[in-house]
């Protein structure tokens, strides 16, 4: 039997470089592991993250100790919107963060974390920017509609 180790899995620019150009972003990120692995560093930084939990919603959201189930729904939520498999079974976006009163420059924050994330682990820029301007078609359905 052999474990699937780090090492044996395509890094973000190995499956870029392989990958057509009009292909899903989902391969060139490294499918299910690249994007896991990606979520995985992300959520800990967003968890830690002291500006972002100075919203208080999300500071309390961060409290109830569901971190894994949230590293769980937004790697899914990345694998699809990437191009990958469905698999995502949460709520829409709108109705996800509806409670948690998101501002402008909370999402900007999120946006920063997940950029940075992206070259934290490798990401080539056209992916980067790809990925980006997904998160970024979000935001009207994330801001909270009187929040700044």
């Amino acid at each position: 039997m052999h474990l699937t180790t780090s090492s044996d899995l395509p890094d973000a620019a190995t499956a870029a470089e392989q990958t057509p150009a009009d292909a899903s972003l989902y391969e060139p990120l490294g499918g299910t592991y690249g994007i896991s692995g990606a979520v995985d560093v992300l959520v800990d930084r967003l968890y830690d993250n002291a500006s972002a939990n100075a919203n208080p919603h999300v500071a309390a959201f961060h409290s109830q100790q569901g971190q894994a189930g949230f590293k769980f729904l937004v790697t899914a939520w990345s694998i699809e919107q990437t191009g990958g498999p469905k698999c995502y079974p949460g709520r829409d976006m709108r109705e996800s963060h509806a409670h948690l009163s998101v501002s402008q420059r909370d999402f900007d924050i999120v946006a920063h974390e997940i950029a940075a994330t992206l070259y934290h682990v490798g990401v080539p820029d056209r992916e980067h920017k790809e990925f980006m301007a997904i998160i970024e078609s979000y935001r009207s359905m994330v801001v909270g509609p009187a929040q700044g």
